[in-house]
């Protein structure tokens, strides 16, 4: 049983995964209060709900009264992370780079508070370091502590290696550059844990053994496990791609609909890594049964999208679902999206509509949804895939019982 209320909770939410010494960085949370980071390469100008694991890992060492630190990857992302991925990540400009900065920082300061506090997180930029570092420095420093023999046996490289695609020299060097990172924050900032998803467990014990070979001080890594859905897909997709955690790249109210629409078997689990619920509370809500589950799967997006979104947008989502749902009421309150009446012609294919609407991910996913009966213009059922829609003031959409869309034409 673990002696930290840190440690404790996130045992008992499911964070915990694998730890580089359990016992260890117990004892060091229960003395008081050390600096811990997860890091965020910048891919895109938003966080999706795939990353949302760490985040949340970060607000709860932060309500036990521990110092969060958010590392943004301004240098390694213009290596991009290797880990588990079919092929190179696209490298980007640093223009771009620091746009995304701009939007994950303000992703995150939804969830931590950033300030000057003992406790208050701390945000970082890896470019600070990583720009100015020479490579026969880091070749001399650093590298000479890395056994390629090891860096082989990782599975995130090892699973590229056994790929079509290969995996270049540039990415092969992802792992030394974060494991640099700890080292930087730990004499920075005194970080003693590093946080991340279980396919960096080869990197962070790889940075603990930095710290320790070059520093010779003791520093924790701890993983937490790869979050699916009980019917096995990614977390952080939904039909008509990334649930983004920015309300400028998904409403608010379809966020609150991925929640909603939650399978049963993971209800009881997400309330537990993705709201601040009491572990009490969600023991009730999970035991709930047959139609009473869909009361539970309310709260869990209500409490999911006050986080992301703030109380008032989260409880507008509800209410919204509650009218059109509940009641048959009107769409005002829907996520809605213009586009120019000169999009439309003379008419558009209904299928091109919903894809152009987000409520389909391609053409082909849009027409099988005709054809299965599942889609409708004004609560009438489309019948035939190719219908063409003319452009009128406001029309609503809707992909089966629970996804609404208001398009309004622009003149």
């Amino acid at each position: 049983m673990a002696k930290s209320g840190f440690l404790a909770e996130a045992k008992a939410r499911g964070f915990v995964f694998q730890c580089t010494d359990e016992a260890a960085l117990d004892e060091a949370c229960a003395n008081g209060r050390i600096a811990g980071y997860a890091g965020f390469d910048l891919t895109a100008d938003s966080l999706h709900v795939g990353h949302m694991i760490p985040i949340m890992l970060l607000r709860l060492f932060q309500k036990h009264g521990h110092r969060p630190v958010a590392l943004m990857g301004g240098g390694t992302t213009r290596i991009g992370d290797p880990s588990f991925r079919e092929e190179a990540r696209q490298l980007l400009g640093d223009a771009q780079i620091a746009a995304n900065l701009v939007g994950i920082r303000r992703n995150i300061e939804a969830f931590i508070s950033f300030g000057d506090g003992p406790n208050d997180a701390v945000l970082v930029n890896n470019a600070d370091w990583l720009d100015k570092l020479g490579y026969i420095e880091l070749l001399r420093e650093v590298g000479v502590h890395f056994s390629v023999n090891r860096m082989l046996s990782f599975d995130s490289v090892r699973n590229r290696l056994e790929r079509e695609q290969g995996l270049t020299f540039l990415e092969f060097n992802y792992s030394i550059l974060q494991s640099y990172d700890f080292r930087e924050l730990n004499r920075r900032h005194g970080v003693t844990l590093q946080m991340g998803g279980s396919d960096q467990w080869g990197n962070i014990v790889s940075g603990v053994d930095l710290v320790r070979r070059t520093d010779q001080k003791s520093v924790f890594g701890l993983t937490t496990p790869l979050i699916t859905t009980a019917s096995g897909a990614k977390m952080g997709k939904s039909a008509a791609g990334a649930v983004w955690l920015s309300a400028e790249k998904l409403s608010p109210y379809h966020y609150w609909q991925f929640w909603r629409n939650a399978e049963d078997a993971d209800v009881g689990r997400f309330m537990r890594l993705f709201t601040d619920l009491p572990l009490e509370e969600i023991a009730r809500l999970e035991a709930l049964g047959g139609a009473e589950i869909n009361a539970a799967k309310v709260i869990l997006a209500t409490e999911a999208t006050a986080l992301a979104h703030g109380r008032a947008a989260a409880d507008a989502a509800a209410e919204t679902a509650r009218r059109i749902f509940a009641e048959g009421g009107a769409a005002d309150g829907l996520p809605s999206v213009e586009v120019p009446a000169a999009e439309f012609g003379t008419g558009m294919p209904a299928f091109a509509l919903f894809v152009r609407a987000g409520l389909a991910a391609s053409n082909g996913e849009a027409r099988r949804l005709i054809r299965g009966g599942g889609a409708r213009l004004n609560d009438l059922v489309i019948a035939d895939e190719a219908l063409i829609v003319e452009p009128a003031g406001q029309m609503k959409l809707s992909a089966g019982k629970k996804q609404h869309v208001l398009v309004k034409v622009a003149r």
